[in-house]
């Protein structure tokens, strides 16, 4: 009699609990429904504190990176002047090694530039806790640039406006579809603070994290961009990133050396990030991570007495590169020098971007460009100033393979719009023999190796039952261009809530036929988005071709 009354209880409990899953399930749904068409203008507001509090914290992180720069120059120099100094030195160094490799242990998704973390919790794959990433972030990397590791400040930075829009978002209990976004225009004024580029962030929250121009993501980024943007300028000033000075336009007949060094940068672009795979699978050959940081900061150590002008972002080598007053065999030789150590210092793990970097060698490139083709076919050298920044775009679009961030940002870094045909034609030209050479943009890839890594480690996490609205579009001659929508196979679970058309809402229902134009709002579990987006991108965004 007790096994079965147990039997009875046990299954009247189950019952329960799946009826309070469904109801739970349904609640949720109905939250998001409701929110969908009212939480638009309460966006723009919880934007613009976002960004605020991004702008505030990319300023102070950005003012200690300086401070920081300064110190490890004098530190370089105390070293010089003696063989106990530099004993010192490398002690320090040490010190500084085990405390990254400390935080970063703690913190495991606090490594990298952040952006793929962003990325893969954007589509429900990871899950992180927004006030540790930001401690641990803040103080790991400062200690990694600062002391001397060839990254940048940008990664950082856009990891830790994500964590301040989902420290609001949780804090203040809003919804996961809301939080999303909330995190995607955190990340947009974490790069607009961080290179004075409030233009940029916005497109990259659409090119790069949603990959999708919805106007909600629009408008909210929009408002968190220029509000860091606002709060920074009036810490640091108003001066752009890079103070380049174009005083004569490249003339239209120099052009052919546009699109030949936009090839040259959509193979480099193909060679990083082939590199840096490369050297990510051989650092991962060292057992413990305190070696993989170690070797990155004994580099620092060496080239600090050998060639510092190696160490750090780079930064101010764009704008000494753009003089043109360095030889080919300098330029090639920093080039190739920076190339390898700014690979080293990624792959070993430590909070750092690679914006900047890549900028950098985009830099190089172009300079080094610029002065063969002035030594060769008697070229201004006026212009190789323009080649620099032409260099940069064109790298950043192979690489990153965002040519539309890239346009706006390099235009916005220089403070240059009289180049602004050239740089969209070496972006557009590098981007597409990035592609043809089959090159994988480099946050994809970073993402999928982090993924690899973590498999299985997420199975329980409560977040991937919570429900999600995402918005897309369906493109002119795609597949489901005149299909029904039942033809439209997404993951069990998932609903078509409504369809957007010429500025009309419809309630669509399993006959209704979609159209190119029209914008699709989808409900689905939030470990179902990777499935979801595939089937969207496959039936809704790839172009048909009539036969």
């Amino acid at each position: 009699m007790v096994t079965k009354l147990e039997e009875k209880i046990k299954k009247r409990n189950i019952k329960k609990l799946r009826k309070k899953r469904r109801q739970e399930k349904v609640s949720s749904a109905k939250r998001n429904l409701e929110r969908k068409d009212t939480f638009k203008y309460e966006l723009l507001l919880e934007g613009l504190i976002i960004g605020v509090v991004t702008g505030f914290l990319i300023a102070l992180f950005r003012m200690i990176l300086e401070y920081a720069d300064e110190l490890r120059n004098r530190f370089i120099v105390f070293a010089s002047q003696g063989l106990v100094n530099i004993i010192i030195f490398f002690v320090v160094l040490a010190a500084i090694s085990l405390m990254v490799t400390y935080i970063v242990k703690k913190v495991p998704y606090c490594t990298g530039s952040g952006i793929p973390q962003v990325e893969g919790e954007l589509k429900g794959q990871i899950e992180t806790v927004w006030y540790k990433i930001i401690i641990a972030k803040f103080v790991g990397g400062v200690l990694a640039i600062g002391g001397g590791l060839a990254l940048g400040r940008e990664g950082p930075s856009i990891q830790l406006g994500a964590m301040v829009g989902k420290g609001f978002a949780r804090t203040t209990g809003k919804l996961l579809t809301e939080e999303r976004m909330l995190m995607s225009c955190g990340a947009g004024a974490g790069l607009a603070a961080a290179f004075g580029a409030p233009l940029a962030g916005v497109i990259f929250g659409l090119e790069e994290l949603h990959k999708n121009f919805s106007t909600d993501v629009l408008l909210t980024t929009m408002a968190a961009t220029v509000s860091a943007d606002f709060v920074v300028r009036n810490i640091l000033g108003l001066a752009p990133i890079f103070d380049l000075h174009i005083t004569e336009d490249l003339p239209l007949s120099d052009y052919w050396m546009v699109i030949v060094l936009g090839v040259i940068l959509g193979a480099v672009g193909v060679i990083y990030n082939n590199s840096l795979n490369a050297m990510q699978n051989l650092l991962e050959k060292i057992p413990f991570k305190e070696g993989r940081v170690g070797i990155a900061f004994l580099c620092v150590g060496i080239l600090a007495f050998t060639y510092p002008i190696i160490l750090g972002s780079g930064q101010s080598l764009v704008g000494e590169v753009a003089l043109g007053n360095m030889a080919v065999i300098t330029l090639l030789i920093i080039l190739l020098s920076k190339f390898a150590f700014s690979t080293l210092s990624f792959s070993s793990g430590v909070p750092g971007g690679i914006f900047l970097p890549l900028l950098v060698l985009g830099a190089l490139t172009g300079g080094t460009f610029g002065k063969i083709m002035s030594e060769s076919v008697g070229m201004n050298q006026e212009f190789i100033v323009s080649f620099v920044i032409l260099g940069m775009a064109g790298c950043f679009a192979a690489i990153v393979r965002a040519p539309i961030t890239g346009v706006i940002l390099i235009t916005e870094m220089t403070g240059d719009f009289r180049s602004l045909l050239a740089i969209a034609i070496v972006a557009l030209v590098a981007y597409t023999v990035a592609d043809v050479l089959g090159g994988i943009p480099v946050y994809e890839q970073l993402l999928h190796r982090m993924l690899k890594d973590e498999a299985g480690s997420k199975e329980d996490n409560p977040i991937k039952r919570r429900k999600v609205i995402f918005e897309t579009e369906i493109y002119y001659g795609a597949y489901m261009d005149g299909e029904k929508v039942a033809e439209l196979h997404l993951p069990g679970g998932s609903l078509i809530v409504s369809v957007e058309r010429d500025g009309k809402e419809l309630i669509p229902y399993g006959q209704t036929i979609l159209y190119g134009g029209d914008k699709l709002s989808i409900l689905c579990n939030n470990n179902d988005m990777i499935d979801a987006e595939e089937v969207i991108e496959e039936t809704c965004k790839t172009i048909c071709r009539e036969e």
